[in-house]
């Protein structure tokens, strides 16, 4: 055996159980598009034009007191919650379609470094909306786990002194929110998180998640990073739904 020593080894030290699966799924996927599973390249022309984020203001209408109060938390997304975009998010997060989960996260990185530059932080933390561990296990990742790690990487290499810290638990059982009004989302939801052990309590805090839509889990997550000494400054979504995209202000 020689000294040389193969890439894929030089590499494995540090590679997440994402990675691992991500890298199972291009190998069963084959020659297929990882969104719409027609033949062809990993992510089709169709599928890869819709991964391209366009970073806007997305404060929901109407605005959860906990994004405005005490302090204003800056809601930003990277597109429209429609069409494709949101056949590739629901085909992440509830098929298993493990290989979204990387041009889903690029598209991520682009609202936290528009927040990251409309708020001047020299460095910050994202905090991942969480899952109840049955649904992890019956969807086989969490994929917004998934989004904040590969955005977190691509920011790192653009220069931005970024980490992860899923600290979210859930703290009790919710309704499924489907179909539920603002005032309905936000009493299932309030009080339904908790900040776990590893909360940094020196970095701005950006909530990641993949939708925003009355913005009633992004209001809980600061609540409960407030709650327990920490400092939310803005909430970053791969997608909004289309009537919470308001103009920028």
């Amino acid at each position: 055996m020689t000294g040389h020593t193969s890439p894929v080894l030089r590499h494995a030290t540090g590679v997440t159980t994402q990675t691992w699966r991500d890298a199972a799924s291009d190998l069963l996927l084959g020659g297929r598009c990882a969104g719409c599973d027609e033949p062809g390249r990993r992510l089709c022309p169709d599928c890869a034009a819709v991964c391209v984020a366009r970073p806007t203001e997305a404060w929901p209408d109407p605005i959860p007191v906990g994004l405005v109060a005490p302090a204003p938390v800056l809601p930003v997304t990277g597109a429209t919650y429609e069409g494709r975009i949101r056949e590739l998010i629901v085909a992440a997060k509830e098929h298993g379609r493990f290989g979204l989960v990387r041009p889903l996260g690029r598209m991520l990185a682009a609202p936290v470094e528009s927040a990251i530059e409309r708020l001047s932080l020299t460095s910050c933390a994202l905090v991942p909306m969480p899952s109840a561990r049955a649904v992890v296990r019956s969807r086989g990742h969490d994929a917004v786990l998934g989004f904040a790690r590969v955005a977190a990487r691509r920011l790192r290499r653009r220069g931005h002194d970024v980490t992860v810290c899923a600290v979210l638990r859930s703290a009790r059982p919710v309704r499924d929110q489907s179909g539920l009004t603002a005032d309905e989302r936000a009493a299932n939801l309030s009080g339904a998180l908790r900040a776990g052990r590893g909360l940094p309590r020196t970095l701005p805090l950006v909530v990641v998640d993949d939708v925003i839509t009355t913005g009633a889990s992004a209001a809980e997550a600061v609540r409960a990073l407030r709650s327990a000494g920490g400092d939310p400054v803005a909430v970053a979504t791969v997608a909004a739904t289309p009537r919470r995209i308001p103009s920028s202000r």
